[in-house]
């Protein structure tokens, strides 16, 4: 990922340079930038505060972090619907209750009741 030379107190501090009247070729040889970059900063900052440029940077943090969890329970979702999808299958190739309920192996009262579970949930 490619970071940033400038923070962004600096370059609200160069878009304020500009706002007064340097020129635009000055500040970009002053600043070792392109005027692509000034007018870049310009669109996305002009006009802002320090502290509102920390708080637009902060919420564009946060929605990284719920996209990213967002996108994490659509996989999720996906895994979750093919398993269902297969366990579907398996149970419609199942002759009856019998079979399905066969093929689990009770040891104890857990494991009668997760039994008892999958074979409810694989009905459904």
């Amino acid at each position: 990922m490619k970071t940033n030379r400038f923070t962004t107190e600096q370059i609200i501090g160069i878009l304020k340079e500009a706002e007064s009247g340097m020129p635009v070729k000055e500040l970009c040889r002053k600043y070792a930038m392109s005027d692509a970059s000034l007018y870049n900063w310009k669109a996305k900052y002009g006009g802002m505060a320090v502290s509102e440029a920390r708080r637009l940077k902060d919420l564009e943090e946060e929605n990284r972090r719920l996209k990213k969890l967002v996108a994490d329970q659509a996989l999720d979702i996906q895994m979750l619907k093919e398993i269902t999808k297969k366990s579907g299958n398996a149970l419609s190739q199942a002759q009856d209750s019998e079979t399905l309920a066969g093929t689990f192996r009770a040891k104890s009262a857990e494991d009668l009741q997760t039994c008892w579970v999958i074979s409810f949930n694989m009905a459904l």
